[in-house]
């Protein structure tokens, strides 16, 4: 190569007036550390997380002495005789009585808590009152009183009323918003909410009503899906409730026919109520993982979508 080729190469090279070198690319990497000891931490909190789970289901199979005798999972022998025998119970009902009295509890709850909590959190987000902040302040004051507080005065309500023994002390108060914690959740989710589309649809001629069914309520799907699990898993699994206001046995739910079953004989057949206790997780967990995609999209989103 001749002396003019490598100065020709050299002033090449040299970057022109002004103009910055671009800086050299930072390559950093993925993962310091092993990756696999960050699986196998997350697998073993998992195990130990899931173990009573897996722990009850096992149960199920085994006897009574096996029970008491064994830290294992897995049973000695399958036997699906628990499952039988505990739907049948100790009662003239079965467990498929009890699994309706539950849904004839739970749905009309769900709906009415659905319905009142959309309205009192709409029109804490989006309307402007004399004494809004007040109202507000001491709705999220009730959520710091303890439930037993209400029992007694609740009951003695009910009583004068004449709906003691039936569903109605179970279902009613939810149609009032009583349920102070989904209508915070739903005025929180209001409040990142954009108010662009509203605004298009009031220019349109919407009504509050009209604004509310077809703008709000599709912004706000991901939050009363969260609205009906929760309130779908809090009503099959109390217990207080339908102790204090019913007294027949056949309007019983689930969980005071688990409790009966319980004490209904001096030797407790475990396996058997260990065998109702897993299919009444059954609808639980089905609602909790059918739902878990709008968690995700409510956790992610502000409840608009492009």
């Amino acid at each position: 190569m001749s002396r003019a080729d490598i100065r020709t190469d050299a002033i090449d090279a040299v970057p022109a007036h002004g103009a910055a070198r671009p800086p050299e690319p930072l390559v950093l990497g993925r993962d310091r550390g092993n990756p696999w000891l960050r699986y196998v931490a997350l697998i073993a909190v998992a195990i130990v997380m899931l173990y009573p789970l897996l722990w009850l289901v096992g149960a199920s199979f085994k006897s009574n002495a096996e029970i008491f005798t064994s830290a294992g999972f897995w049973p000695d022998r399958l036997d699906f005789s628990a499952y039988a025998k505990g739907w049948k119970t100790s009662t003239e009902y079965t467990f498929a009585t009890y699994f309706l009295n539950s849904f004839l509890i739970t749905i009309p709850r769900i709906i009415v808590t659905v319905i009142s909590c959309v309205l009192v959190a709409y029109a804490f987000a989006r309307f402007e009152f004399w004494g809004k902040k007040l109202l507000f302040s001491i709705m999220i004051a009730t959520m710091m009183l303890p439930l037993i507080v209400l029992r007694l005065p609740q009951y003695l309500v009910f009583r004068e009323i004449g709906w003691l023994d039936s569903y109605l002390p179970l279902i009613v108060p939810s149609a009032f918003a009583t349920d102070t914690f989904f209508v915070f959740m739903l005025v929180q989710f209001l409040r990142g909410i954009p108010r662009d589309m509203e605004e298009a649809a009031q220019i349109d001629g919407c009504n509050s009503l009209q604004l509310l069914w077809h703008i709000i309520v599709p912004m706000l799907k991901p939050a009363i899906i969260s609205v009906i699990v929760f309130q779908f898993i809090w009503t099959m699994n109390d217990f207080m409730g339908p102790l204090i206001y019913l007294a027949s046995v056949e309007k019983y739910p689930v969980s005071l026919a688990l409790k009966m079953s319980i004490g209904a004989t001096e030797e407790v057949e475990w396996a058997n109520v260990i065998a109702i206790s897993v299919v009444a997780l059954i609808p639980s967990v089905l609602v909790f993982f059918a739902a878990q995609r709008h968690f995700i999209e409510g956790a992610t989103s502000s409840g608009v979508k492009g």
